[in-house]
């Protein structure tokens, strides 16, 4: 069954995987209808490393949400990371055959398509193809060239790609949890609909989405996406580091992270400790809170180091590409406390946390202001704009047949018309004359005498 009036967008994390289902309201916010979620146990740093975990969190997330919105789930816009995505400049054209013709979204879909067939690198296949600034003819930095006219149309493209494998395996995941897959998006680029706005896009910005195993990365510019990573290291690295430092388990980890974390050790008092309980009556173990932030900063400052390698990257730096609304930071991973603080630091950047529900519009409980539920909405918001642009597609195509059925119907009438002219001009030609008649009769008649 397909679903009517509402979309889904479904975000398979490392720690968790949430499907939120919603629909556009009458002022063009979001409408969240039920929010389904589960523990992802088959994902690792983004990646599907097994199948049947990942198959069964995803129909328990799904369920939920369809239990808690009373409408059935057939379609889902799924998010992609991983450490396997990497992105590249590409600038290409195409010749148009009628350069008097105004160039239109086909010829933008032919030049898309041109550069989908890019060869790749053994087993890498292309996710996006991004469109950023536009060149007719002679003209150049058009951004939007619908409407013009030209010979030549030719575009640089920010083109984004992924191994072919964990495609196919997150692809497969869906279809066998019962679901077909309506698009497959980049995370960070779902977490920057979701996040930023548009003044900060033109203004230069990154967004940082500090997730459970990857922290992405997308840079924006003069509104035009510049730049996309994905990190191979999130929140379960710190995690882990607590884990091993403190010597507890990993639940135990993960609450004294939540609950007592801190990125900024100066800022945390030595005195202060927190107990952990002993495991099956060994004696409890007591944890300093400064103890505890000197380990989170350290891998922290990690992954914030490689943040500011690649915005050098891109060249963010430079007073032609500065990011003069600085650092957005989302996920899971920013609800970590100063993280803020130490991201001006390191980067030299002035930061803020992201919170995706400005675009929601029944969120009275603030259950989704939390950065953590970014690529969610952002996943969400995709699926509506796909969902947007189908009437507006069958209205193109009804126009297209409307056409094509006054056009036959001019044919016809056209050929009818022609075909009475000529009857008309062959009946005085069949039409004999009294005296040829008679010529007629008197042949027949020696003939018949014959």
């Amino acid at each position: 069954m397909e679903n009517q009036g509402y979309s889904v967008g479904l975000d398979i994390g490392t720690t968790k995987i949430v499907a939120i289902v919603g629909r556009r309201n009458s002022h063009g916010k979001i409408e969240v209808m039920g929010v389904g979620k589960a523990k992802s146990l088959g994902v690792h740093k983004g990646i599907v490393n097994n199948i049947s975990q990942t198959i069964e969190s995803i129909k328990t997330a799904v369920e939920e949400a369809q239990k808690s919105a009373g409408v059935p789930i057939s379609k889902v816009t799924v998010g992609i990371a991983g450490k396997h995505i990497r992105s590249l400049q590409h600038s290409d054209y195409i010749m148009r055959e009628n350069p008097e013709d105004y160039i239109t979204e086909d010829d933008i879909d032919a030049l898309k398509e041109q550069v989908k067939k890019l060869v790749m690198l053994p087993g890498e296949e292309i996710i996006h193809v991004l469109p950023q600034e536009y060149k007719v003819d002679s003209e150049g930095e058009i951004l939007e060239p619908i409407g013009m006219h030209g010979k030549r149309l030719e575009a640089n493209f920010h083109v984004v790609v992924g191994q072919m494998a964990s495609i196919r395996n997150i692809v497969r995941c869906v279809r066998e949890a019962g679901l077909e897959m309506e698009s497959l998006t980049l995370e960070p680029l779902a977490s920057s609909e979701s996040v930023l706005t548009k003044e900060e896009k033109e203004a230069g910005v990154a967004i940082v989405d500090i997730g459970g195993g990857t922290t992405d990365i997308a840079i924006f510019k003069d509104n035009i996406i510049r730049h996309t990573c994905v990190i191979p290291y999130g929140g379960g690295i710190i995690t882990e580091d607590i884990k091993e430092g403190c010597s507890i388990i990993e639940k135990h980890a993960d609450q004294l992270k939540v609950k007592f974390g801190s990125a900024v050790p100066d800022l945390e008092k030595d005195s202060t400790f927190v107990t952990i309980p002993g495991l099956h009556g060994r004696p409890d173990k007591e944890i300093s809170l400064k103890t505890l932030a000197q380990i989170i900063n350290a891998r922290v400052e990690e992954i914030l180091e490689m943040v500011n390698t690649e915005l050098k990257a891109y060249g963010a730096f430079e007073q032609r590409k500065k990011l003069i609304a600085g650092i957005v930071l989302t996920g899971g991973g920013s609800n970590l406390k100063n993280l803020r603080q130490l991201a001006n630091y390191v980067t030299g950047f002035d930061s803020r946390i992201g919170y995706a529900n400005e675009y929601i519009a029944n969120d009275k409980n603030q259950f989704l202001k939390g950065p953590e539920y970014a690529t969610s909405i952002g996943l969400l918001m995709e699926s509506l704009k796909i969902r947007d642009r189908k009437p507006s597609q069958v209205q193109e195509v009804a126009a297209q047949i409307t056409l094509d059925t006054a056009t036959e119907t001019t044919t016809r009438t056209s050929e009818t018309e022609d075909k009475n002219e000529q009857e008309d001009i062959d009946k005085p030609a069949n039409k004999l004359t009294f005296g040829q008649s008679l010529m007629l009769k008197v042949k027949k008649f020696f003939e018949e005498v014959e």
